[in-house]
């Protein structure tokens, strides 16, 4: 999408505020419809960002394939788990709680560390294949795959570990 620069930058900013909101919404949140439903904003911000970057395919498969199916799909696991453990308004902590939260913790700052020391525009084959796919020279459904595997590698990955963590948890709330 071509936009000023700073109405670009205004957008992108606003878009990350609410994708900040709406992950701690997913994570706080002890209702687990409110919590979906946070999930479900998450996945709608990416794919905007997806518009602002002009990958409208990516923005078009992420609506169809994670907000509308796998979110849905959450929403109603979610819906047919009986609710009566969650009507309860007092929330006591736990070790397990603790662990957890130091081990994510951790995970997070590592994470962090590792995206800030990588040089991600440094490779040099992907400037090979920006002049492949300029000349035209192979399919758009290529090209996409393309774009996936470097140009927008770090938020497919992200994307796939979004849905990895939605789905262990939708398992772990079915079980019990």
């Amino acid at each position: 999408m071509d936009l000023p620069g700073p109405i670009h930058d205004i957008l992108i900013v606003f878009l990350g505020s609410v994708l900040l909101l709406g992950g701690l919404g997913i994570v706080l949140l002890t209702n687990p419809i409110y919590s979906a439903f946070s999930l479900g904003l998450v996945l709608f911000c990416i794919s905007l960002f997806y518009i602002l970057s002009n990958s409208l395919f990516v923005a078009a498969a992420q609506l169809l394939i994670y907000v509308g199916a796998i979110n849905v799909l959450i929403l109603f696991a979610v819906m047919f788990i009986n609710d009566s453990e969650y009507s309860n308004d007092s929330y006591f902590s736990t070790v397990g709680d603790g662990v957890t939260s130091l081990i994510c913790t951790s995970i997070l700052f590592s994470l962090i560390t590792i995206i800030t020391d990588t040089s991600w525009y440094g490779i040099i084959w992907t400037t090979k294949l920006n002049q492949i796919i300029e000349q035209d020279l192979i399919s758009n459904v290529q090209q996409i795959g393309i774009r996936l595997s470097t140009d927008f590698y770090l938020p497919f990955e992200l994307i796939s570990i979004i849905l990895l963590v939605s789905l262990i948890g939708a398992i772990t709330m079915a079980r019990q």
